[in-house]
């Protein structure tokens, strides 16, 4: 398979911004390269625009340089201060306009519909309408929050505009993808109400339409970490391998970092054990000074730049991993990269719930408790550190990771990208 002379453009909030899919639109970059394609183009957000969103950032020294021949575009904005909101959107759809209408055969995906799909749809629009030649294959990946965030709210607000706007947009691309069976099932679910409201018939175009694409992982990264590189790491941290929980990911009210702080308190591996807690996110201070006041305050450590080398050996060297996640109103867990991630990298068990789309990440590779269960998490955790032999270690890890190879990066890439369009793509 090869796609010669061909561009990629992925549009996305990318890196350094902590999100699981930013990492996703990486990976996808990457296995580009390698199948073909020789113009590979990120556009994305200027890193002010991010930091004044308050999206959670890594530090950009702990951000792993891409490949040569990957470009990461951050258009400037189009107009002054008089145009508060939309400057950056158009800086990137007019950017878009150029990449199609320069004459290489170009893919677009774009990751989180609002409001990337609506600036590609935008500039597919203005570039037809130049009457200049275009060869363009567009895909659109809905993700959580796009769900969760913007429809839900839609639906339960009754904006039928704003619905119809995100449905008519994410159905007009040349392949509608999801991120996993249960993120493709809320859309259709959110359809269906919009349907029986206002006589449209958004649902069966999604049940049509609509396939799903799990997020792509490069694997490499996280199998065969040595144990010279996880003993750097937990020593650099001040840590002991086997002798600590790790979370690594967002903090934010639906990953559940609360109710693991009381759960690790409860915990009997507490006692000769730590929990750390690597991520930044809305939650860090809410999040520091609750474990401040835990009975096992001097256990728990906070950790804020972990950077994308050192996230493997850190996965590898704990006991176990703990992503509590639960349903909020404004996100459900439609996945859970973090969780494939760990799986990948060895080491202790995943402790994690039944939420959303976890059940598809995990498998039967996990000890799930109820999510809110403090007491639940207290017991995983004592389990994983105390109740497993070394033996059933060791062999559920290899199981984990079996079962997890199949979301490696070139796998998904090639899944997704072998029918896309016979124009662009075969």
């Amino acid at each position: 398979m090869s796609y010669p002379d061909r561009r990629l453009v992925i549009v996305v909030r990318a890196d350094p911004v902590i999100c699981g899919h930013s990492g996703e639109a990486r990976n996808l970059a990457e296995v580009a390269l390698t199948r073909g394609f020789d113009d590979v183009r990120i556009v994305t957000w200027q890193l002010d625009t991010l930091r004044a969103a308050g999206l959670p950032l890594k530090p950009l020294d702990a951000v792993s340089p891409y490949s040569d021949g990957i470009t990461v575009e951050r258009p400037d904005g189009i107009g002054d201060y008089k145009v508060p909101d939309g400057r950056f959107t158009g800086g990137m759809t007019g950017r878009l306009v150029e990449l199609f209408t320069d004459g290489v055969p170009t893919v677009c995906m774009s990751l989180y519909l609002t409001p990337h799909a609506s600036i590609v749809a935008d500039a597919r629009a203005a570039a037809e309408a130049t009457g200049l030649p275009m060869q363009l294959a567009t895909v659109a990946e809905a993700v959580g929050s796009d769900i969760t965030n913007v429809v839900r709210s839609c639906v339960d607000s009754g904006r039928f505009g704003a619905a119809a706007h995100l449905f008519t947009t994410y159905l007009s691309n040349d392949r509608c993808v999801a991120v996993s069976e249960y993120t493709r099932d809320i859309i259709v679910a959110a359809a269906t109400e919009i349907d029986l409201r206002h006589g449209t018939e958004f649902a069966e175009r999604c049940r049509r339409q609509i396939t799903i694409s799990y997020p792509a992982i490069d694997s490499r990264q996280y199998v065969g970490v040595t144990d010279d590189r996880i003993e750097r790491a937990v020593t650099r941290r001040g840590l002991e391998r086997d002798r600590y929980v790790l979370f690594l990911s967002r903090l934010s009210k639906a990953k559940g970092v609360d109710d693991l702080i009381d759960g690790f308190a409860r915990s009997h591996s507490r006692h000769y054990a730590k929990l750390v807690i690597a991520g930044n996110g809305p939650e860090a201070v809410a999040l520091r000074q609750q474990a401040g006041t835990s009975p096992a305050a001097h256990r728990i450590v906070f950790l804020d730049d972990v950077s994308d080398d050192e996230k493997p050996a850190l996965m590898a060297g704990c006991s176990a991993f703990v992503l509590p996640s639960k349903p909020r109103p404004e996100f459900v867990e439609t996945f859970g990269i973090a969780l494939v991630e760990k799986m990948l990298a060895g080491g202790g068990p995943v402790i994690t719930c039944r939420t959303g789309g976890i059940p598809e990440a995990v498998g039967d590779h996990a000890l799930l408790v109820p999510h809110g269960s403090r007491q639940g998490i207290a017991d995983a955790i004592d389990r994983a550190l105390g109740g497993l032999t070394p033996t059933e270690l060791r062999q559920r890890a290899l199981v984990a990771r079996a079962y997890a190879m199949q979301f490696d990066r070139v796998n998904v890439f090639d899944r997704l990208f072998a029918n896309t369009s016979p124009a662009i793509a075969a």
